[in-house]
């Protein structure tokens, strides 16, 4: 609730590291990949800063060897539920009135210990989890999480400088009060750095958390609540349950005291997460803050006058690092007709380069999609594409999940700009590129903002500034990150706050000042130095 009287440390982003043959963080994330692999964890919920175990449990492998055991978590039932409900709202009594600077101390603590001890095993345990690379890992659940803490505490002291204006005979303040009663954080499979970041955002500004990870994320959620825990976060202030979705989004739901959702995940169940809301609204006690990022089915624009090499370089890592399981991945591309077969030739060179298998052997740029249904719905929109006269596969396009849930890096070649694939999210490696006359670009960039419902990020490629500026204008509501000669992924804590619109969410920002302003509820205290004794204005005479 403070202002900001105090210097913070200033937030600088953290480092990545290379990982380079031969380096000690090479070996350091080899050993401990080795060791979390070899062994199994038993993950209970964490409720008023104690372990609880269920007799209901499901297991957990990795998504490259589904038939490995890694761990097993602990389901909550209601009862649960409600006791993280309690154990939040006593929690809150203590920890909304915690001067801002000892919150800040705890998520700094917890920033360092990601930083230096954790690091190795947080980006083992993602790599294990989600099947990412150590690139993808470090640059996730190490680099990203660690500048989400940081950041967040910058924000929330310039927050708290900003104080209106006072006279010689008044002095107005304002309190930057959590919201009144708990928030729920719901986050997904796919980044380490959001599933830390929205819980510990909220808890940061003197709000208590009920926190339900995805069920393909707990293995490094663990690690998180670890570190949080280390770092000294109170009992009760952040809580976490695992377990049917539903009876726990509508136990927290019904509650009056229920505040507050931070969402990142599916648009469908955003949208109804929304509605359930919307149908208990007269239950609550103060209208719940909604914040979600969503859905995206992101392009790339090449002119005529792109670069075709990076062009290509821009499609193969944008489509396809983290098997194009980012919101912010590449998917649908509009590629100028005079530069497509260099740019078609260079793409199917580097996929030919392109090694896939476990993320513990580092040669692998690609490794799995996270479960079985992901992987049955890709393999099915390859296959169709292999049937239908519209469409072409001009890369990839094989798949396995006898081991692990492996698809090819597939690109698609259509001569329809509104093919299923150009519009439908997929949520994996699958790029679908349409070629245009280049003389019909503005209506080509008409397509792309009316082919798809979301609106999270774009890039143009091109090299006359004319073209650019014409896109950056046409394209206006179609990304909320919007980039420039670049692929369209990789937004970086205090350089590209993230979010989008349309179906792909409240564009609230994560990694800006305007997030955290979400999760307050201002007071503005005005004193008053010498009080009126006189009803009467001079206008009365």
């Amino acid at each position: 609730m403070g202002k900001g009287f105090f210097k913070v440390p200033v937030a600088v982003n953290e480092p990545v590291k290379t990982y380079a043959p031969g380096s000690p963080e090479r070996e350091a994330v080899i050993a401990e990949y080795s060791k979390m692999y070899r062994s199994q964890v038993d993950v209970p919920l964490y409720i008023n800063g104690k372990y609880v175990t269920t007799k209901n449990t499901k297991t957990m492998s990795p998504p490259h060897d589904h038939q490995h055991l890694v761990g097993t978590y602990h389901l909550a039932d209601k009862s649960h539920v409600e006791d993280a409900i309690a154990t939040a709202l006593e929690a809150r009594k203590a920890w909304a009135q915690m001067p801002w600077e000892h919150r800040a101390g705890i998520f700094l603590k917890a920033a360092e210990l990601i930083a230096g001890p954790y690091r190795a095993k947080i980006n083992a345990a993602t790599m294990i989890a989600q099947s990412k690379t150590i690139h993808q890992a470090e640059i996730d659940s190490a680099c990203e999480l660690i500048d989400f803490l940081r950041f967040n505490v910058q924000f929330m002291t310039e927050i708290y400088h900003d104080q209106p204006e006072s006279t010689s005979d008044a002095w107005n303040r304002v309190e930057y009060r959590p919201l009144e009663g708990f928030t729920y954080a719901v986050t997904p499979f796919n980044f380490t750095a959001i599933a830390g970041n929205l819980p510990s955002c909220m808890a940061l500004m003197g709000n208590v958390v009920i926190w339900k990870p995805s069920n393909h994320q707990i293995y490094s959620a663990k690690v998180i609540m670890d570190v949080f825990e280390e770092a000294g976060v109170p009992a009760g202030v952040i809580n976490v349950v695992f377990g049917d979705p539903a009876m726990i989004t509508d136990t927290i739901m019904a509650s009056p005291d229920f505040s507050g959702l931070h969402y990142t995940g599916s648009t469908s169940v955003f949208q109804n997460l929304w509605k359930k809301i919307g149908n208990n609204i007269t239950n609550y006690k103060t209208y719940p803050r909604i914040v979600g990022e969503t859905g995206g089915k992101d392009f790339i624009v090449a002119h005529k006058t792109a670069d075709a090499r990076q062009v290509a370089t821009a499609i193969v890592r944008g489509a396809f690092e983290f098997q194009g399981q980012k919101c912010s991945a590449a998917s649908r591309g509009y590629i100028a007709k005079s530069i497509w077969s260099d740019v078609k030739k260079y793409v199917i060179e580097d996929l030919k380069t392109v090694k896939m298998g476990s993320p513990e052997d580092m040669d692998n740029f690609v490794t799995a999609v996270i479960h079985e249904a992901s992987f049955d719905k890709l393999a099915g929109y390859i296959d169709q594409a292999k049937k239908d006269k519209n469409a072409t596969i001009i890369a990839g396009g094989n798949y396995d999940k006898s081991k692990g849930y492996f698809i090819e890096p597939t690109v698609i070649e259509t001569t329809d700009p509104k093919y299923p694939t150009m519009y439908t999210e997929l949520f994996g490696p699958v790029m679908t590129v349409y070629v245009y006359d280049d003389k019909v670009f503005s209506e080509t960039l008409k397509l792309v903002d009316t082919t798809s419902e979301y609106a999270l990020t774009g890039a143009i490629m091109a090299t006359d500034r004319y073209a650019i500026d014409e896109a950056t204008k046409a394209l206006q509501n179609s990304a909320g990150n919007f980039y420039i000669n670049d692929k369209p992924t990789g937004a970086v804590v205090g350089q590209q706050p993230f979010g989008g619109a349309r179906a792909s969410g409240t564009n609230d920002k994560a990694g800006s000042l305007q997030n955290l302003l979400r999760w307050i509820s201002p007071r503005l205290v005005k004193e008053t130095f010498v009080t009126p004794t006189d009803y009467r204005y001079p206008f009365l005479g």
